[in-house]
């Protein structure tokens, strides 16, 4: 298992962590055997958005003996009611949710504390300004939990929440059809047939600019919807048209922008254990990019996907790197320092491209890489 830095939280998280949809099953006894596999197979990291309390007191009975060897994500606003589900921005509600989920996880504090499902510019303003962010910030004041974190599938709420220093991570969904799509306050219009009744070019910018202002930011993203509940695994529900890998989609999730861990649900002990062996699966495997080319519905023109399609370069530059760090400079109005420093570190820069144009005939999105490497070297020096 490969672990990776979890923004400026100072954790290390496995690549591929775990959610929580079928923990539920086979009366609940399906959570300790998810959790059995994820210890042996190196996964740290897990997802808790569910406020079922029966559900939580398995989770909490999974974790006996082992809390230290797994990082909590689990969420506030969660919260149950009425013997269902409900999201609640009441602050008693949300205080009361919180005291049931550490009581029945039995666990002292909470690694993520996350603000669960935020989708609306609006609701964020309730958050800030209504009292659940203050008692967000004094639970991790007091320990109970470490850090703070948000769940969005809207990238203007996210952007607003991540650039507010407000949150340390941000639940996303990210996937390479619902990157397309435009932000919305219902998230079922990143499952609507009629969403992808065009044909459609390039990430939509704006999520763009929100992965690379969390990776300018230091804002770890933990990935839900990696494989579009299931969608893009089936040529005939994948919005695309066409049906990817489990391999293919967790790598074009982890190749985004300060992306951490993909959060992969899992019904079975083998569910579990297939997204895992991504980590020992070939480049030809993982290789996303000749797929999302072929897709008959949508198409990344000229967009770089960091796939290294166009490698090797006769002057050994990592293109898709150089081109990672050209776009995470354009962010904002100034270079970050953090930015300028990792570009300069590279073996080989941008300016000692000869323009051969080599790695232009190999990519499949016919991006402008000359283009690029001339924008990296002006901006960059090198």
């Amino acid at each position: 298992m490969n672990y990776r830095e979890l923004g400026a939280t100072g954790l290390r998280v496995s690549e591929i962590g775990m959610g929580c949809e079928g923990m539920n099953e086979e009366n609940y006894s399906m959570c300790a055997k998810l959790f059995d596999t994820a210890e042996e197979l190196g996964v740290n990291y897990f997802d808790l958005y569910a406020s079922n309390p029966d559900l939580r007191a398995a989770v909490g009975r999974a974790l006996k003996g082992r809390r230290e060897k797994f990082i909590i994500q689990s969420h506030l606003c969660s919260v149950w009611k009425d013997g269902q589900y409900k999201r609640s921005r009441n602050l008693r509600e949300v205080k009361a949710g919180f005291d049931d989920m550490m009581k029945l996880l039995d666990v002292d504090y909470i690694d993520v504390g996350m603000i669960h499902y935020c989708d609306a510019l609006d609701d964020w303003d309730v958050i800030a300004g209504g009292g659940v962010l203050d008692y967000v910030r004094e639970l991790k004041s007091k320990g109970l939990i470490r850090h703070i974190g948000l769940s969005s599938h809207n990238p203007q709420v996210a952007l607003k929440a991540v650039e507010s220093n407000s949150i340390e991570v941000l639940m996303f969904s990210v996937n390479p059809c619902y990157d397309l799509q435009p932000a919305s306050e219902d998230v079922e219009d990143l499952w609507r047939d009629e969403s992808y009744a065009h044909h459609l070019t390039n990430m939509n910018p704006e999520r763009q600019r929100l992965y690379e202002t969390c990776q300018r930011l230091g804002v770890g993203i933990t990935v839900m919807k990696c494989f579009g509940g299931g969608d893009l695994l089936n040529e005939k529900l994948s919005p695309a048209g066409a049906a990817l890998t489990v391999n293919q989609c967790i790598a074009y999730a982890l190749s985004r922008p300060a992306v951490c861990c993909v959060l992969a649900g899992a019904h079975s002990v083998e569910q579990l254990r297939e997204s895992v062996n991504f980590e020992n699966a070939s480049e030809a495997e993982r290789d996303y990019a000749l797929a999302l080319a072929s897709f008959p519905k949508i198409s990344w023109k000229g967009h770089c996907m960091y796939c290294s399609h166009c490698e090797p370069c006769p002057k050994k530059i990592d293109i898709a790197t150089v081109t990672k760090f050209l776009n995470l400079a354009q962010v904002g109005e100034t270079i970050p320092e953090t930015v300028r420093e990792h570009y300069a570190t590279l073996e080989h820069h941008a300016g000692e491209c000869i323009k051969c144009g080599a790695c232009e005939t190999r990519c499949p999105f016919g991006v402008a890489i000359r283009e690029n490497m001339t924008r990296a070297k002006d901006l960059f020096g090198l």
